[in-house]
């Protein structure tokens, strides 16, 4: 459930009467995108306003006339399809930032740069973002708005956005709790073998081999053995 002070007004007038609910901003997007929201996430609180700023209730007969239903949850999701969600020029503000630092994470964990083979660093983005005087979209999501920045950071920076593929081999000492922390990445194959020792085959964005290399080692002591897949061997 999001937080009162998060919250932010989403309204919708019909003949004159107001229904208002207060609701995570970020998941009012959703649901205007259609995505699957669950309403206790969604809403601040479960109510449905007449006046959200003095706090008067909306009357049950009227939400149920007009929405055919008296769920908070329900009400909400219609209120916000057929009304518009209310953002103060802070809160735009506070959104447009968070997407910005969403873009720079997304790219620093899935880019690398082709002529070294090594990730930009966060700064090194950021920076490079900042000359390219780039506007973020707060209605829109980091995931969606990635491609259009990258197209411009070609113009400043070398930069691939690619996944690659890492076989990793676990000594048997090592083997069960270091699996479950490679679960943190996306498994394609695991094999055990006779000896105990665990062979998985990870699939990372590139700016990830790093990380995936330091876990390794440190929760094997340096004893995991560890190969980049070339092309031919990678496992679909």
């Amino acid at each position: 459930m999001v937080k009162l002070e998060e919250a932010v007004i989403a309204r919708f007038v019909q003949e004159g009467h107001k229904f208002e609910v207060l609701v995570d901003p970020d998941l009012a997007m959703d649901v205007k995108k259609g995505k699957a929201v669950n309403a206790n996430d969604l809403l601040a609180i479960d109510t449905v306003f007449k006046d959200s700023g003095k706090g008067e209730d909306q009357s049950e007969a009227l939400i149920l006339k007009v929405f055919g239903t008296v769920d908070a949850g329900e009400v909400a999701k219609k209120i916000i399809l057929k009304g518009n969600v209310q953002l103060t020029t802070e809160q735009r503000r506070e959104m447009r930032e968070k997407r910005w630092k969403e873009i720079i994470q997304i790219i620093t964990a899935n880019a690398v740069n082709p002529q070294t083979n090594t990730p930009h660093p966060a700064q090194r983005i950021e920076m490079a973002l900042n000359e390219l005087n780039l506007h973020v979209d707060e209605f829109k999501s980091a995931e969606e708005q990635v491609e259009d920045f990258l197209k411009e950071l070609r113009k400043k920076l070398p930069i691939s956005f690619e996944k690659m593929q890492v076989a990793v081999k676990i000594p048997a000492i090592y083997a069960g709790k270091t699996g479950s922390e490679m679960h943190n990445f996306e498994i394609k194959k695991e094999e055990w073998l006779n000896d105990g020792s665990l062979i998985m085959l990870i699939e990372i964005p590139a700016g990830m081999k790093n990380d995936l290399f330091n876990r390794a080692n440190k929760a094997t002591h340096g004893e995991a053995e560890i190969r980049i897949l070339d092309q031919k061997e990678r496992v679909d």
